[in-house]
């Protein structure tokens, strides 16, 4: 019983947040729809910021655990392979983020959608800056490997990667079935990343 109350509060509460957004849902209007009382919801959850956090904060972890994962992986690499490996390495995180996502639309869409007031709300801002930090050590091994990697102005940049995350993401804010999302997932890599390579123009 105890069981079946809490999925039909997860339940309701995403139908809820999905269409208000966090800040404009209501925890007694949750309550209501889901027919326990106030008393019988806290005995799930302290608050709606909790209840919220449950939703998505198992999904959010594990996307920011194989994004952090997959830097540190290609951290590992020796250094002299970074130049001819930072393409297979981004694609791949691309890849894998948008497979998790879709596997959890409903989680991703209240990340995406519906965070304003919470602390997911920057969770796509995290992902570009920590993808800015990469790149800025990627920038100082081929300076120091000889190369000359174009100096970007530190505002077109987030712009330029803030765009690649933001498209990925608008595959699953628009349920695109999951076949043509993957290969629509690889193609704005593949777009990005001939823009990089025209751009940086990594020649010694």
């Amino acid at each position: 019983m105890a069981e079946n109350t809490l999925q039909k509060i997860n339940e309701i509460a995403t139908s809820e947040f999905l269409e208000k957004g966090f800040r404009g849902s209501s925890l007694r209007e949750i309550v209501k729809k889901v027919g326990v009382t106030t008393g019988a919801f806290y005995g799930y959850y302290k608050s709606k910021d909790e209840l919220f956090s449950a939703l998505v904060k198992p999904h959010a972890d594990t996307v920011a655990n194989i994004f952090g994962g997959l830097i540190e992986n290609f951290k590992q690499l020796p250094k002299e392979e970074w130049a001819a490996n930072m393409a297979t390495f981004s694609k791949q995180g691309i890849v894998q983020i948008y497979e998790y996502a879709f596997n959890h639309k409903d989680a991703f869409r209240l990340i995406l959608n519906a965070s304003e007031g919470t602390e997911f709300e920057n969770f796509v801002h995290n992902m570009v800056e920590q993808e800015i930090e990469i790149t800025h050590v990627f920038y100082k091994e081929m300076e120091s490997q000889g190369y000359k990697p174009y100096a970007f102005d530190p505002t077109l940049e987030h712009i330029i990667i803030s765009g690649e995350f933001a498209a990925v993401f608008e595959l699953i804010i628009h349920d695109i079935p999951f076949e043509e999302g993957i290969k629509c997932a690889e193609n704005i890599h593949d777009f990005y990343e001939a823009g990089w390579q025209s751009v940086l123009k990594l020649d010694k």
